[in-house]
């Protein structure tokens, strides 16, 4: 088996903090992830990353497998099969000596890698009971890219998903996996839903972990959200931001009737309260007002703005500018 310099695939050094691992995690995970990415090698990147952090992710993971690159860098053996590195000793099945009892002092490292690999710091327990192993399975992270409708009404939606797991040589690979989903009505960017037992398998009589479902928006052709508010750009022409008008603005729940006011300028911002997202506190609608121009593709529409020229002989747009 192949040594894999952890820290070098995720950019860190031997001496870095969890939090500087954590962060390079999230960095290269969202880079390098499947179903966003566009690199040639992205889903082997991935994996590697993932890899890479399910062994530096606590302090446990991490010291044994110092101890592995401590004797890799010593010029020792680690072959999965034979190769044992001591100081952590844990029991369990493995190679045999001549007695045919484990060698003393050492650790089996499939004990080691199904540590590293299958088991939450946060979640999995683990016990032994008549020789028998129990462990939690390990709670997973994946994101869901809804509709901003959906998040406005609720809804019930298939998620698919990517879900490691480790083979029995100990490398992780990605399997396909739908869940049916319910949206909560107006759940917010960023928030996490949490699906008891849809996590990693657990092992013996152990429970499964869980699957935490961060919520990421769509792109909308019309609205843009900030939190629970939403934005959009509300078209009006001159004689309407000039003069005053009502017009049809959208929203997510349907059409309604807006007061432009008189002497309206591009970019007013106007409020429609309560009609963002919905919730404890619902968000706000904001309108923000532009100014379209007809075109002067007709001689009556080039002399309709040659008489507003003459109408407003001293009007200069640019005297801010003027220094």
């Amino acid at each position: 088996m192949d040594f894999k310099d952890h820290y070098a695939t995720l950019g860190v050094g031997k001496t870095a903090t969890p939090a500087e691992i954590k962060h390079a995690y999230r960095k290269l995970a969202r880079k390098f992830h499947p179903d966003v990415s566009k690199e040639a090698d992205a889903e082997a990147r991935f994996k590697d990353v993932a890899e890479a952090y399910a062994a530096l992710k606590d302090t446990e993971r991490r010291t044994a497998y110092d101890e592995l690159a401590r004797r890799h860098a010593a010029g020792q053996s680690f072959d999965r099969q034979h190769a044992r590195p001591g100081g952590f000793g844990r029991g369990g099945r493995g190679p045999e000596g001549a007695s045919g009892h484990p060698q003393s002092g050492d650790v089996d490292l499939d004990d080691l890698f199904e540590s590293l690999f299958r088991r939450d710091g946060a979640a999995g327990t683990r016990h032994r009971n008549d020789g028998n192993r129990t462990m939690a399975g390990t709670d997973l992270h994946a994101q869901a890219l809804i509709d901003l409708a959906d998040a406005y009404r609720g809804a019930r939606r298939v998620v698919a998903l990517r879900v490691p797991a480790v083979d029995d040589a100990g490398r992780v690979v990605f399997h396909e996996r739908q869940l049916e989903v319910g949206i909560p009505k107006g759940v917010r960017e960023g928030q996490k839903l949490r699906l008891a037992g849809q996590g990693g398998p657990g092992h013996g009589d152990g429970p499964a972990g869980d699957l935490y479902l961060e919520i990421r928006y769509l792109p909308h052709p019309v609205f843009r959200p900030d939190g629970s508010d939403l934005y959009l750009d509300l078209p009006v022409s001159p004689w309407e931001a000039a003069l005053g008008a009502t017009v049809t603005a959208p929203t997510l729940g349907g059409t309604v009737q807006l007061k432009v006011p008189a002497n309206s300028a591009q970019g007013r911002k106007l409020r429609l309260k309560g009609l963002g997202l919905p919730g404890s506190h619902p968000g706000d609608l904001y309108a923000v007002l532009s100014i379209a121009l007809p075109a002067s593709d007709t001689e009556p529409h080039r002399e309709a703005y040659h008489s507003l020229a003459r109408a407003f002989p001293a009007y200069n747009p640019r005297e801010a500018l003027e220094v």
